[in-house]
């Protein structure tokens, strides 16, 4: 996911030049089927065609080893150099530069640009909500409307109360009209303040909803890894990468940092930034938080003001992390990077397919299981999984739990004795009742 900004950078430098084709080589059992693929592409909004190499055909006959891995074909369709891992744009485009020239000096190159049907996505009052939070004194329900570029502020019947930015991807503050986002991400509710992770711009936002301005307060707008910047410090001069959701607590807001598989804190009292839990390798690893492992944290939610659950995607894991002294990171699901399933059960035996929400209900941590398509509860005491409320097959249907179908839900939040499920792929907020597991869909209304 951290690649395609990359790849967009180049497009636009060489449009006449390059061509670039992705080749979809899955991990987990859900993203080999084609309408997972296609669901992806119209939620990311990317226009270069993409193959499903669902069997692995491609991945075997280009010898990769890593995702994501960049090969590169020469006019006469030769093979002639790879990349594995994320490139620095600034390199990539130096080695274009010189192919270029070289291929342009031989006569190889049709500048004319390669034109492609591209599908859109359907037109929605909401695009491929990510996350929700929640204030159930002012009564009010936050979304990520990620496809859109915006946030959506409503109330508990889905009456839209606020539209956050103009629905242009982008980066600009300002008044609610005048501000952009690029698929913004986690949000959190503190007061009247909204903070939101800006994913795809690298950036942390904060919304004053009384005042209706937004303001960048951290990042700097690049990628970390990309550019050479501080990993601490003063946060807007620290980069970030990807951050994905947000925990409020007191004057500490705790960030997935999903591009670098960390935990970052930003002090709201100080204004400064720093990782909080991970060394930034990919794994599952436990231990102190300047020694354990993330791989591309998802989600987040703070129970008791104690700890902090994570729901690690890519190790279809949920991690805790202590508030109370030292940070210690302790896996309550999940054994590693390729164990994933979806099987109900106690510690090592309950297997998730990459998670992407976490939310504490009393003494129960609610779970997206988003590529099983279900909502799972978890005993963070007796380390059991049980399905709560979801059929595991991919659709839209409201009804009891063994019944009821999602899409790829990505986030959840309680309020009223209800779980708010940001159902992704369904262009939904769907409501669960923790009493009886049954799903409603939310009918959101512009005022």
């Amino acid at each position: 996911m951290h690649a395609l900004a990359q790849l967009r950078e180049l497009e636009m430098e060489f449009p006449e030049q390059l061509t670039v084709v992705s080749v979809h080589s899955p991990k987990f059992a859900r993203e080999k089927y084609t309408d997972s693929v296609r669901d992806a592409v119209l939620r990311y909004g990317i226009e270069h065609p993409v193959v499903n190499d669902r069997s692995m055909r491609l991945w075997k006959e280009y010898a990769v080893r890593a995702w994501p891995t960049l090969v590169f074909i020469d006019p006469e369709n030769r093979v002639i150099g790879r990349h594995e891992g994320e490139i620095r744009p600034e390199m990539a485009k130096q080695l274009l530069r010189e192919m270029i020239a070289e291929f342009d000096t031989q006569g190889l190159l049709d500048h004319r640009s390669l034109r492609f049907s591209r599908e859109s996505a359907p037109e929605a009052l909401m695009a491929f909500p990510g996350k929700v939070a929640v204030d159930e004194t002012a009564n009010r329900l936050a979304v990520s409307d990620s496809g859109h570029h915006r946030i959506l502020v409503m109330d508990f019947a889905g009456k839209i109360q606020q539209v956050i930015g103009t629905g242009e991807a982008g980066w600009s503050d300002g008044s609610f009209t005048e501000a952009r986002f690029q698929r913004p991400q986690g949000v959190a509710l503190f007061g009247d303040s909204l903070y939101v992770a800006d994913t795809e711009n690298h950036l942390i936002r904060r919304v004053n909803l009384k005042t209706q301005r937004v303001e960048t307060i951290a990042g700097t707008g690049e990628q970390a890894g990309m550019v050479s910047a501080p990993r601490s410090g003063a946060a807007r001069e620290v980069a970030l990468s990807s951050p994905w959701d947000l925990a409020c607590l007191d004057n500490r807001l705790f960030i997935a940092m999903a591009g670098t598989h960390q935990l970052h804190v930003y002090y709201l009292d100080r204004e400064m930034i720093e990782p909080f839990a991970g060394t930034g390798h990919e794994g599952l690893v436990d231990g102190e938080g300047s020694e354990a492992w993330f791989a591309q944290p998802n989600g987040l939610s703070i129970q008791n003001e104690q700890t902090l659950y994570v729901a690690d995607s890519e190790t279809s894991a949920v991690r805790a992390v202590s508030l109370v002294g030292e940070p210690m990171v302790t896996t309550l699901i999940g054994t590693g990077l390729f164990d994933f399933g979806d099987v109900d059960g106690v510690g090592d035996e309950a297997l998730l397919q990459h998670v992407q929400g976490v939310c504490v209900v009393d003494d129960l941590v609610y779970l997206a299981d988003t590529y099983n398509n279900k909502v799972k509860v978890l005993n963070p005491h007796t380390r059991e999984v049980r399905s709560f409320a979801g059929s595991g097959i991919a659709g839209l249907q409201d009804g009891a739990p063994g019944i009821a179908q999602f899409n790829e839900p990505g986030g959840l939040v309680a309020a009223h004795d209800k779980l708010y499920v940001a159902d992704t792929n369904n262009n939904a907020i769907r409501v669960i009742s923790l009493d009886t597991g049954n799903v409603e869909t939310l009918h959101i209304s512009m005022p």
